[in-house]
């Protein structure tokens, strides 16, 4: 269950705890990049500290299958989706190039269910996940709710990488104030805007038609929707800041008492 993606096919089978992802042979609008560049992301990812905050990675060639296991709506799909990809050779399916991850409930689908407690925290984790990633000068470029995952701990984790660049090469801007009527009535930017430009007050906009997620969000991570953030955020890394990122919370980590001895945390 979820959204289907535009840029990745992606399937699951009941009894596995992994999703596969095919990358389509089209992209569906607006997405306009190439095959060759989402393979790209996917493998500075590899290279990449990603501070626990990014999904790791399988990549195989020519991985195959019985194709029993197959349901025809989901062998329809991938003909349509991915045909240059798919062989079939008896029972045999073979995917000529296949990502696999560890299978995760995408947040938007875990917002729908979540009580306030839970709320809470997953918000809180999301919004300290686009702060690590972006701490490790990593920025996700598409931040809506269902390319983040939630682990079994209740981690939030990112997981689609196609748009994925350094930090240190966008260029956060803010919103120009409209002159005229008609530019305030306008449906498209009416200013000119760059590959590389980014504008945080945007942001809000991941949150359509969750305003309950919403509200929980402004209050614990409001200064994601301020340019200043992000480039004060960029003039660090630039000058050799290095984040401490810790990838669990901080009820779990150990602390040093009086005496030396370490024992679990009890604050926070």
């Amino acid at each position: 269950p979820g959204i289907k993606g535009m840029v990745m096919l992606v399937f699951t089978q009941p009894d596995f705890g992994y999703v596969y992802k095919v990358t389509k042979d089209k992209f569906t609008p607006p997405k306009e990049m190439s095959r060759e560049h989402v393979r790209k992301c996917y493998s500075l990812v590899k290279r990449w500290d990603r501070g626990g905050r990014m999904a790791d990675t399988q990549e195989f060639n020519n991985l195959a299958f019985d194709r029993r296991r197959f349901s025809d709506e989901l062998m329809a799909e991938l003909y349509k989706e991915a045909p240059s990809l798919v062989e079939e050779h008896g029972n045999v399916l073979i995917l000529k190039h296949v990502y696999i991850e560890r299978k995760m409930i995408p947040l938007n689908l875990y917002l729908k269910d979540c009580n306030e407690e839970q709320l809470y925290s997953v918000m809180d984790e999301y919004g300290s996940a686009i702060k690590q990633l972006a701490a490790g000068n990593i920025f996700p470029g598409d931040m809506l709710l269902k390319n983040f995952g939630v682990t079994r701990h209740g981690r939030v984790v990112f997981y689609d990488y196609d748009e994925i660049c350094p930090l240190t090469d966008c260029n956060f801007r803010r919103l120009p104030e409209p002159k005229t009527e008609e530019q305030a009535m306008a449906t498209h930017p009416w200013y000119e805007v760059k590959p590389e430009d980014v504008f945080p007050e945007e942001f809000r906009l991941f949150f359509s038609g969750n305003q309950r997620a919403k509200k929980v969000f402004d209050e614990l991570h409001s200064d994601l929707y301020d340019p200043d953030y992000w480039r004060e955020l960029q003039d660090k890394i630039r000058n050799g800041y290095v984040a401490d990122v810790f990838p669990y919370r901080k009820k779990q980590r150990f602390q040093q008492r009086d005496g030396g001895n370490n024992s679990p945390a009890t604050s926070n």
